[in-house]
């Protein structure tokens, strides 16, 4: 006869079922629930992605022989636009674009104001956020036609308030001109994740670093960012990422003048749907997805080492 211990066990075992998911739903219902959403990811992300991926593998164009029977050209529309100079251009212009307005400007902007709130009246600090979350939840579209009124060369507001008419400041400074529009209206971004993250710093550390004599620069290196520095790779890979793939300046100045201010997302704009080549935009794409996923991988092991 078997052990007592192992008899009385046998009932316990078979109860027992082991749990598939930490919910208890069960795999079939757990599959159930997410079937939905990973086949409107399939249809609306994953069949796209594929399908302009395969597309910059032709020469697909928007007319003409080619849009109805496009023909297999492998890697000769990336070789072309990277001996391409527009294409070059339009590299450098983005990554001016990033760098100095999210990168360096998005990032203090945004720490400055969470930081000076913080000692703010309740109510100056609840214009300051509405003012500048106003900037950010407007339609792109709105936002871009009060820039133009802003900065139009004969009755713009800008020119009205420096007494210097005549100055076209979309045409003569484009790329300033965007870097200032991008840093106005995505700094909220920024300035409610580090208000967030400012809240963890404990307010004792802070208390003593006072009572020992420490500087505002010393409290901010010593005592706040090692406290926040994970939020800072969040929030710099964020706001590059979504600065790569803006559209927005297009709606200022269309890529001009004379391909002045033609970040990546406007080149591609204007090979797919002004130039017709259609299987060369998709070929740009995927380079700007490539770099996309670089930036992410550099950021996310820098993530890491912090921890």
């Amino acid at each position: 006869m078997p052990p007592v211990d192992q008899v009385l066990a046998e009932p316990s075992r078979r109860t027992r079922r082991p749990a598939t998911d930490s919910a208890g739903l069960g795999r079939a219902r757990a599959v159930g629930f997410v079937t939905p959403a990973l086949i409107l990811i399939g249809v609306f992300l994953v069949f796209p992605a594929l399908w302009s991926i395969y597309i910059g593998l032709t020469n697909y164009t928007l007319t003409g022989p080619a849009s109805v029977d496009p023909k297999t050209v492998g890697l000769d529309n990336v070789t072309g636009a990277l001996s391409d100079p527009l294409f070059g251009n339009s590299l450098w212009l983005t990554l001016l674009y990033v760098l100095a307005s999210a990168v360096i400007g998005q990032n203090i902007l945004g720490f400055t104001l969470a930081w000076t709130m913080r000692s703010a009246r309740r109510w100056l600090r609840r214009v300051v956020e509405a003012l500048v979350l106003l900037a950010w939840i407007l339609p792109s579209t709105v936002v871009a036609y009060l820039w133009i009124a802003a900065l139009d060369r004969d009755n713009g507001t800008l020119n009205l308030m420096l007494q210097t008419p005549g100055i076209a400041w979309l045409v003569q400074y484009p790329m300033s001109s965007l870097i200032v529009f991008n840093l106005w209206r995505g700094t909220a971004f920024s300035m409610l994740l580090y208000s967030s993250a400012l809240a963890v710093v404990p307010p004792s550390q802070l208390e003593t670093a006072r009572l020992v004599g420490a500087g505002k620069l010393s409290m901010l290196r010593d005592v706040v960012f090692p406290h926040i520095r994970g939020h800072v790779l969040t929030n710099t890979l964020l706001i590059s990422l979504w600065t790569a793939n803006d559209f927005s300046p297009f709606l200022l100045t269309a890529g001009g003048p004379n391909h002045a201010s033609e970040t990546l997302p406007v080149f591609i704009y204007q090979q797919a749907l002004g130039s017709g080549q259609l299987g060369y935009a998709s070929a740009i794409s995927f380079l700007l997805l490539l770099m996309n996923l670089v930036i992410a991988l550099v950021y996310l092991r820098l993530l890491r080492r912090r921890r």
